[in-house]
């Protein structure tokens, strides 16, 4: 049976971020009403459009105009609304139907307390990682939080909002504030990634990457407006992002942003990300 199209009613509620994502395109500032990027539709060097997360519609105000996730399909691929039903149907499995808030992964996290790792089972969870406690000190903590009347603890990376990234064998949180983290050691080189393990992933390679470059972790693709802006303060920019869909459109958008970036993601070429390439070469499967 041949498959029914999606209608425009139906469409039109899909996410404009996500489309926008899809297409390459990512804030340059967020807030939780709204987001501004680099226009779609034209050249420009400071952000002028707009997406209102609370309407779910656009407005590009050098252009002066706007309309919604079809009309901006439309105008991205210059096509007709039947096609944009094609384009927003085929990927309709990576489109939301509502704009999140805020940044927060999941709300609700108290954190209790955060020390130097020493847990048993966090260190064995790093070492199923590949990465050496010694490595892991200086980046992270053993948090300890709440989460709906339970107690956890979770190795933790603290962004520059002062939320914290919480991974262990089991779970993946983050508490508010969702940021960036950004780690400065007064260097002119830059190192973006997109996680946690990507980061210490590198510093199992390079064992010396704090003295050599400073350090910014996304832990949110949805944060590279907040690393193009970081780029200017430096003279070269390496990227090593994940070799998904969404960490090669973030990469491009870096790319294109300023020639100092230089995509390292072939060091990884045939895995998904560096923590999975770290992995399987300190098995001597690489």
């Amino acid at each position: 049976m041949k498959k029914e199209r999606i209608s425009c009613e139906i469409a039109r509620n899909f996410s404009c971020l996500k489309a926008l994502e899809n297409a390459g395109h990512f804030p340059i500032r967020k807030s939780e009403k709204e987001a501004w990027f680099l226009s779609p539709l034209r050249s420009e060097t400071q952000a002028s459009f707009k997406v209102s997360l609370n309407l779910n519609r656009w407005y590009d105000h050098g252009a002066g105009i706007g309309g919604n996730v079809i009309d901006l399909i439309c105008l991205i691929n210059q096509c007709s609304v039947k096609e944009a039903l094609i384009i927003l149907d085929q990927d309709h499995s990576s489109f939301s139907f509502q704009q999140p808030a805020s940044y927060e992964k999941e709300k609700g996290i108290e954190i209790v307390k955060a020390k130097h790792l020493q847990h048993p089972a966090l260190i064995q969870y790093l070492k199923s990682r590949r990465i050496p406690l010694q490595t892991a000190m200086p980046y992270c903590k053993e948090v300890h939080y709440v989460f709906r009347d339970k107690r956890y603890f979770a190795i933790g990376l603290k962004n520059i909002s002062g939320g914290y990234e919480l991974r262990n064998k089991f779970y993946k949180n983050s508490s508010s504030p969702k940021d960036i983290t950004m780690i400065k050691n007064g260097k002119k080189n830059l190192v973006i990634c997109e996680g946690m393990f990507d980061l210490l992933s590198l510093a199992s390679l390079h064992k010396n990457l704090s003295q050599k470059t400073d350090i910014l972790v996304l832990n949110s693709i949805s944060f590279i407006g907040k690393a193009i802006l970081e780029i200017e303060n430096y003279n070269c920019v390496e990227l090593y992002l994940d070799r998904d869909n969404a960490g090669a459109k973030a990469t491009k958008q870096l790319l294109k942003s300023s020639s100092k970036c230089i995509d390292m993601s072939s060091l990884y070429q045939h895995f998904c990300d560096i923590n999975d390439w770290w992995i399987k070469r300190e098995k001597g499967k690489v």
